[in-house]
C-alpha cells in the first residue's frame, strides 16, 4: 500500500518554505537521478547542482542559497541542511514494519531442555539445541540454528539462516542479518612438513547490546576466552572478524573488511570499505582507517589512515601528490641534460678556442 503525502504537508512537516508549486500526490523519497514525478529528492553538495533540474523528482529539498527557479509543476523547498531534512521524511513513506506473532512453527526442532522466554517467535525449521536460552520477545526466522549452551537476549531479530555456535552470549537488541555466523572455528592451524595440525578453538563470540551484524559476515570463535564485540557497534556485509579479536562500543565496520586474529579496536572506531587490519594490533579510540587501507602496525587513538601500508592520510596525500608530479619533472630533469649537454659543449668549444689562441701566440 503506497503512503500518500501532498506538498503542503511535507513542507509543514519540515516547516520550511516552497518555491514553485507540485500537484498531486508524493509516495516516496528516492535519489535525484533515481527519482520518479512522484518522489521526493534532495541536494545537500554543489557537484551535484547539474542533476536538479534533469531530475524527475516533483519535489527537491534544496539548499537556502539555491537560486534556480524550479520548472513548472515542480517546487524546491528551501532548508538549512537538506540531508538531514531527507532523512526526517524517510520515516513518512516507510510501509509498516512487519509483525512476527509469538509462537512456535511445527517443523522447528527444540531441545526439550531449552529455555525459551515470553513472546518469542520462532519460524520454520529453527532449530535450538540442547540447554540453549532464548530471551523474551525475541524472534527467529526460518532455518536459523543456535548451538548448544548459547545464550540469547531479549528483543534480538535474527533474519533467515543465522548460525550461532556452542556457548557463544548474544546481548539485549541484537539484529543478525540473513547468512551470518557467530562461533565458526577461529584459523587456527600448526604448520610442519608433515602438513597443518588443528588448533584446538575453544572459545566463544560474545555480542554486547545493540549489536548489528550484517548478511554473511562472520565472527569467529576464540582460541580460549572470548571474540568480542562491545555493544553499540554496527557491522556490514561480508566482514570477517578473526578468533580473540576485540571490537569497542560503537564501533562501524564497513562492508568487505577482514580484522585477523587478536586485534583489538577500541571505542568509536572506524574502518571503511575492503580495509585489512593485521592481527595482535592495537586501534585507538576514534581511528579511523579509510577504504581499501592495510594496517600493519599499532595507531593511536584519533588516527586517520589511508594506504598500503597504512599512513596518516595528509602524509599519504602529500606523497601522493609528489608521485602525481613525477612525468612533469622526469621532462623538467630531460630538459635540464639537455642543457646541461649544450653547455657543456659550448665550454669545451670556447675552451678549444682559447687553447688554439694561445698556442698561436706562442709560435
Amino acid at each position: 500500500m503506497l503512503l500518500e503525502k501532498t506538498e503542503q504537508e511535507i513542507a509543514n512537516a519540515l516547516q520550511a518554505t516552497v518555491v514553485g508549486h507540485y500537484h498531486g500526490t508524493l509516495t516516496g523519497v528516492a535519489s535525484l537521478q533515481e527519482a520518479h514525478t512522484t518522489d521526493i529528492a534532495f541536494l545537500d553538495n554543489k557537484k551535484y547542482y547539474s542533476q536538479v533540474l534533469p531530475s524527475k523528482a516533483g519535489i527537491v529539498l534544496v539548499p537556502m542559497d539555491y537560486d534556480v527557479a524550479p520548472p513548472k509543476g515542480r517546487a524546491w523547498i528551501l532548508c538549512e541542511k537538506p540531508s538531514e531534512a531527507f532523512s526526517t521524511l524517510v520515516p513518512l513513506f516507510t510501509p509498516t514494519p512487519i509483525s512476527y506473532p509469538a509462537g512456535v512453527h511445527p517443523s522447528a526442532i527444540i531441545a526439550e531442555d531449552a529455555k525459551i522466554g515470553k513472546e518469542v517467535h520462532i519460524g520454520a525449521g529453527v532449530v535450538i539445541e540442547a540447554k540453549a536460552e532464548i530471551g523474551d520477545h525475541t524472534i527467529l526466522l526460518p532455518h536459523c540454528y543456535i548451538g548448544h549452551q548459547t545464550k540469547i537476549g531479549q528483543n534480538c531479530l535474527l533474519y533467515p539462516n543465522v548460525v550461532i555456535r556452542e556457548r557463544c552470549i548474544l546481548g539485549n537488541r541484537i539484529i543478525l542479518h540473513p547468512g551470518v555466523v557467530i562461533g565458526a572455528d577461529g584459523f587456527g592451524y600448526k604448520s610442519s612438513a608433515a602438513g597443518h595440525e588443528k588448533i584446538p578453538q575453544v572459545g566463544i563470540v560474545q555480542l554486547e547490546d545493540d549489536v548489528e551484524i550484517g548478511a554473511n559476515s562472520c565472527v569467529d570463535r576464540s582460541r580460549f576466552g572470548r571474540t568480542w564485540i562491545r555493544r553499540g557497534t554496527k557491522i556490514d556485509n561480508l566482514v570477517q572478524i578473526g578468533h580473540n579479536v576485540e571490537i569497542g562500543e560503537n564501533g562501524m565496520i564497513v562492508a568487505q573488511v577482514g580484522i585477523a586474529g587478536s586485534a583489538h579496536l577500541g571505542r568509536f572506531v572506524t574502518i571503511a570499505g575492503q580495509s585489512g587490519v593485521s592481527g595482535h594490533l592495537k586501534v585507538g579510540d576514534g581511528s579511523i582507517i579509510m577504504a581499501q587501507s592495510g594496517v600493519t602496525k599499532d595507531l593511536q587513538p584519533g588516527s586517520i589512515v589511508f594506504g598500503m601500508p597504512a599512513i596518516d592520510r595528509k602524509v599519504y596525500a602529500r606523497q601522493h601528490a609528489n608521485i602525481n608530479k613525477l612525468t612533469r619533472t622526469n621532462e623538467t630533469l630531460k630538459k635540464l641534460e639537455i642543457a646541461l649537454e649544450e653547455l657543456k659543449k659550448e665550454i669545451q668549444k670556447k675552451s678549444s678556442i682559447n687553447a688554439n689562441g694561445n698556442q698561436s701566440k706562442h709560435e
